[in-house]
């Protein structure tokens, strides 16, 4: 499929051949036909990428902030790691479409519908998208393809004029006649308001009258006086700011036109320096407008599904979208006399010339229209540049977000093994991850890179909950897989892949990469030969994360199951022992915004009367380093300090180990090569993979129920009637 896509270091935009999405889980997939160009927000973004980096940084300095963080907690290479990864992405553009349903994995949608579609990074500027239902609604044959694209700049308008709460005969004004201002006034016409429209730019009043303004005026102090005359000396009752501009000039603007204890309310993308005496002496109220209502940035409504009851919501996100196709359908919005432009998607660098000011041309809505050539399903597309080949090592890829790309797809890269395929959910990200680490081809079919590529070792680093289906298949393909923690999510998937690994003999790796650091080889060694039980505790500021974040959805397994998994096998790693009995205390806390599990002090028991205490902690301070780790063994100490320094004490005295904070993703990596290569053992033995994945299940067990768990050959023993004999381990399970 084609899609519009723009590179970040230069900011250039082009027209891609991408692979066809999949099907959202619980949405459609659609067939566009028309995508919206929204000029404020996509001139904005085009700009900032267009502009230099330092430019970028005064412009965005949440961003500088995000570095200078990453900088302090990670270093220097890292984060230059991280900014140039990138950096030498391509960003996906548009988020307003329409088109007709060609697959539909939900009960409200079937093939053949039509249907107009919202969301940034999902009704994108592509042949085919992908959507999840709530985002999504149909339209009525009355309504024309060409408008139902306008919804969602639509639903941005009319919640705009939902937090102004207009009355009917009140008089409002908008400040900013761009598209979404003249959507805002069409709508507040509508609603039976006297309507007054201000913009720097007196080209745009002739549609606003249009539209429905009764009068319009320059957005400057100048007008003041006018618009005080046209409410007859009372002021605005509200005013609506659709501008987008740095500049403070039209929220202090507003504030002299608007009433005494009238709303400003704040849509376009303003600034915000507000002074407090016009506030305080007419006693206005200030709302800010988000985006399209209540569950945008709700991943519960907008990835789940999840709805709110009509009585306790009314207009939410999709039935703001739906009320919107209704007005198209009643005429009371007319969005065709917006439209000025329509471009075949294959020139859609003309539009961005447009809006950008290269060509010098009067415009308001832009549409880019999708004919057959732009609506490939093609799944998996050839990279073009990929890299030289150094050995019979094909890697296929899958799941390459963030994560894989700043700590595993390097020392890949650097390794000289072919890199044959990578799969993503995102066609955009698929084709960055290509273009940088040199893949043949790029996918977002993760099954047909496992089954029919050319590839022969897997890496997976995809969402927890897919981990055991590829790994699953990977084995079954006869292919060696690592794959990143967690292992399992849950026994029912942890049986499946033991079953699948017993019968085809399967090659498994889990992401453990701490074992791997130099800091923990370095506690090994200083321990090695002793046959006494250590005493360990390790203690995880892992931060705060809300209720909605995706490790907290259902099916996703939690960060109990999600992360603990490591430092319990940092554990097994230095013992050489597997656990026996887990016990685990979480806070009882009444944040409704934190997840108590997220708090818990957890105690292993291992085989050889070793214990181990884990600490893990979300209600800590972010400046505070994330992991600190202490064993005490045979009259001798050793302290980690965050993968910085290793403290070791012995006869008296005090070694101290300085390292760089590494934890030891590269040197996992390259232990599954070494193995591969050699046809040696896998880095990490499989019944050390399960009982670091069996510990975590026993934590949430032992939670739940609020005793201890006793495990034994690598099973869970719900009911133990003489918890005395589960204490023992078989030998054969033993590490070697």
């Amino acid at each position: 499929m084609l899609q519009v896509i723009q590179h970040q270091r230069s900011g250039e935009i082009s027209v891609e051949e991408l692979p066809a999405p999949n099907c959202h889980s619980n949405g459609i997939l659609v067939r566009t036909a028309y995508s919206l160009i929204s000029a404020g927000t996509e001139k904005t973004s085009v700009e900032n990428s267009q502009s230099s980096l330092l430019e970028r940084a005064r412009k965005q300095p949440e961003q500088v902030r995000t570095v200078l963080n990453n900088l302090k907690k990670e270093g220097l290479a890292s984060t230059i790691n991280k900014v140039q990864t990138k950096l030498e992405s391509y960003k996906q553009l548009g988020y307003s479409a329409s088109g007709t349903v060609i697959e539909s994995t939900c009960d409200e949608f079937a093939p053949g519908d039509r249907v107009a579609c919202a969301g940034a990074g999902l009704a994108t500027h592509s042949g085919i998208i992908s959507i999840p239902k709530n985002l999504a609604i149909k339209i009525p044959e009355i309504v024309t393809l060409e408008d139902a694209a306008f919804t969602t700049l639509g639903i941005i308008a009319l919640q705009g004029v939902r937090q102004a709460d207009v009355r009917l005969g009140e008089t409002v004004a908008v400040i900013g006649l761009g598209l979404i201002g003249q959507i805002t006034v069409q709508l507040l016409k509508a609603s039976g308001c006297r309507v007054v429209g201000l913009d720097i730019n007196t080209a745009l009043f002739e549609q606003a009258i249009v539209s429905g303004c009764e009068q319009c005026y320059p957005s400057n102090s100048d007008s003041i006086n006018n618009i005080l005359s046209f409410t007859r000396g009372i002021g605005c009752d509200s005013v609506i700011l659709t501008a987008g501009t740095e500049s403070n000039q039209p929220l202090e603007l507003a504030l002299k036109i608007a009433r005494k204890k009238g709303k400003v309310i704040v849509v376009g993308a303003v600034g915000m320096n507000v002074p407090r005496s016009p506030f305080y002496e007419k006693e206005l109220e200030l709302k800010i407008s988000c985006s399209y209502g209540p569950g945008r940035y709700d991943l519960q409504y907008e990835e789940l599904g999840f709805d709110y009851p009509v009585g306790y919501v009314r207009w939410s996100e999709n039935r703001n979208m739906q009320a919107f196709v209704d007005l198209l359908a009643g005429k009371k919005i007319d969005v065709k006399a917006l439209t000025t432009h329509i471009f075949d998607v294959e020139k859609a660098t003309d539009a961005y010339d447009l809006i950008t000011g290269k060509v010098k041309e009067h415009y308001l809505g832009i549409l880019l229209k999708y004919g057959e050539n732009a609506v490939s399903q093609v799944k998996s597309v050839i990279n073009t540049k990929a890299a030289k080949v150094h050995n019979d090592i094909k890697i296929g890829f899958v799941g390459a977000g963030n994560f894989a790309q700043f700590y595993l797809l390097p020392t890949l890269k650097e390794s000289g093994c072919e890199l044959t395929s990578v799969s993503t959910a995102t066609p955009a990200n698929a084709k960055s991850v290509a273009s940088k680490f040199g893949f043949s081809t790029f996918s977002t079919d993760s099954d047909e890179i496992i089954e029919k590529s050319a590839a022969n070792l897997i890496f997976c680093a995809s969402k927890h909950d897919s981990h055991s289906h590829y790994v699953i298949k990977s084995i079954e393909a006869g292919k060696p897989v690592f794959v990143e923690k967690p292992f399992a999510i849950n026994r029912e998937q942890l049986e499946a892949i033991d079953a699948a690994v017993n019968a085809h003999n399967g090659q498994v790796m889990v992401g453990f990469n701490r074992r791997f650091s130099d800091s923990f080889r370095a506690i090994k060694k200083f321990f090695n030969g002793y046959s006494e039980p250590m005493a360990m505790s390790y203690r995880v500021n892992a931060g705060f994360i809300p209720k909605n974040h995706w490790l907290n959805f259902p099916g996703q397994g939690g960060r109990i199951i999600g992360e603990v998994c490591h430092f319990v096998d940092c554990m097994i790693y230095l013992t050489g022992e597997l656990p026996i009995k887990v016990y685990a205390e979480q806070l009882s806390g009444e944040n409704r915004e934190a997840v108590n599990r997220d708090n818990v002090i957890i105690m292993i028991k291992f085989s050889n009367g070793s214990a181990g205490n884990i600490e893990y902690l979300a209600n800590g301070d972010s400046s505070l380093p994330k992991e600190y780790f202490s064993v005490f063994c045979g009259r001798k100490t050793a302290i980690m300090d965050n993968f910085t320094t290793v403290e070791l004490f012995s006869a008296g005295k005090m070694k101290k180990l300085k390292f760089d904070g590494k934890k030891g993703h590269r040197e996992e990596v390259k232990a599954m090569l070494d193995a591969i290569k050699s046809g040696g053992l896998m880095p990490i033995p499989y019944n050390e993979i399960k009982a670091a994945t069996l510990t975590t299940f026993a934590v949430i067990e032992s939670l739940q129920s609020g005793n201890p768990v006793y495990l034994k050959k690598n099973v869970i023993l719900n009911e133990v009637k003489n918890p005395e004999s589960a204490l023992g381990m078989d030998s054969s399970l033993r590490s070697e």
